[in-house]
């Protein structure tokens, strides 16, 4: 384990552009990734369905803004503006009336301009839509299938801070595998979860299972959730203040129930978007036979995400098959031909879907990009600024906290000298 300039803990997009950013400034770096690939949580895999299927992220937010888009372009990736629209929605069983449908879009907007002129009172998300008009297909939105989290665990300034997305673009041959694409270039050493980073001494010792390397800093690109669970240790103990705003950043959930369908379309159209509403905030979202593939891909979020994924797929899969059947009869359940489900809060290198600030501490965010005595400096989606929760978001944290280590060591002149004892 030789030692470099910087060490990387992790290789998803943010460890990866961090990785970009020091060598294009000739600065010596080493990524440990703890899983046997890269790409952190962007995956694209075509060995349940045939087709790829992002098991991770799939839409290129902001793609004015997003580095990928030009990329996905360049590569000749089949693309499709989607910005959701709801074009279905649902009461349980009973389809909501023309006039229920107009109503639910013009709430979402409601709560648009109620977010934006909120000041004081409640920063709890739940809060603000109460007092706005209380319908709940827009708070599911706004929460569960936004940010990941139930509106009243959503702060509201936390939520405004997020720059607007659109234009959303999906692609046919998957954002993951485009992701790794860009990424494979990178030197990873796969495998490689760190235990501790002691950071007592002049640098840094990054411990793992394949040995100790010494850097003169560290970039820490894990989610906040591996963070939590102080998978990895620091010694000393981070400051109370960052310790905090790890816990202040909780990880949101949102987890897809892909289906693959034979023979129907239910008359659906393709990127058509359904939206189920169910008692206990049970709701689930549907997109309709993207890139017209014989699928359909459900979205449940929030806390009922994490019931969802501790009860497992075959539960997952008939709570979506059962939901198809309340809408368009028995005929459904026999189009089903096989269905599977996402699993991030199973993956104990992720621990969840992104991070969402809880209701009064969107401050968290800027305290966590402080670094830590100038040796340790945290960088991803949870750290992207507008962006946040976002994987071109992450991409852009890494690079730039990667610009920001490469200054320091040439300002200190300590770069490519002798290592830290």
């Amino acid at each position: 384990m030789t030692d470099v300039d910087v060490v990387i803990v992790g290789a998803g997009c943010a460890g990866l552009a961090a990785a970009k950013r020091l060598r294009a400034a000739g600065v010596s770096f080493r990524v440990l990734e703890a899983m046997d690939r890269i790409g952190g949580r962007a995956l694209t895999s075509s060995a349940d369905f045939g087709v790829p299927f992002d098991f991770g992220c799939a839409w290129l937010h902001a793609a004015d803004r997003n580095p990928f888009f030009p990329e996905a372009v360049a590569a000749g990736w089949t693309l499709q503006h989607h910005q959701t629209r709801l074009d279905h929605l649902w009461f349980g069983k009973r389809r909501a009336t023309v006039a229920e449908l107009a109503a639910e879009r013009r709430a979402e907007a409601e709560l648009a301009a109620c977010i934006e002129r909120h000041k004081g009172g409640s920063d709890r998300l739940s809060s603000l839509v109460e007092a706005c008009h209380g319908l709940r297909v827009s708070a599911t939105f706004a929460g569960p299938m936004d940010f990941g989290a139930d509106d009243d665990e959503i702060s509201v300034t936390d939520y405004r801070a997020a720059a607007d997305l659109d234009p959303n673009y999906l692609t046919r041959e998957g954002f993951g595998a485009l992701i790794h694409a860009w990424g494979a270039d990178v030197p990873v050493t796969l495998r490689c979860p760190v235990q501790r980073i002691l950071w007592d001494g002049p640098g840094v010792e990054v411990e793992t299972a394949l040995g100790t390397i010494r850097a003169r800093a560290v970039i820490v690109t894990v989610s906040t959730g591996v963070l939590a669970f102080e998978d990895i240790a620091f010694a000393p103990a981070l400051p109370e203040r960052h310790q905090e705003a790890i816990f202040d950043l909780p990880m949101g959930l949102l987890t897809k129930i892909p289906l693959q369908i034979d023979g129907t379309r239910l008359g659906l159209d393709p990127f058509d978007d359904m939206l189920i509403e169910r008692h206990a905030r049970h709701d689930l979202y549907v997109l309709a036979f993207p890139f017209d593939l014989d699928l359909l891909i459900g979205f449940v979020g929030g806390d009922f995400a994490w019931e969802m994924e501790a009860a497992g797929a075959v539960a997952a899969v008939e709570f979506a098959t059962d939901r198809l059947v309340d809408c368009f009869g028995a005929e459904a359940r026999k189009a089903v031909r096989k269905g599977t489900m996402t699993t991030w809060s199973a993956n104990r290198f992720v621990r969840g879907g992104y991070a969402a600030a809880r209701p009064g501490k969107a401050h968290a965010r800027d305290v966590l990009k402080d670094p830590v005595g100038e040796r340790i400096w945290f960088a991803g989606e949870a750290l992207a600024g507008g962006l946040k929760q976002t994987a071109a978001g992450a991409r852009l944290s890494g690079e730039a906290v990667a610009g920001q280590v490469a200054l320091w060591l040439g300002n200190r002149g300590l770069a490519h000298q002798d290592h830290p004892a």
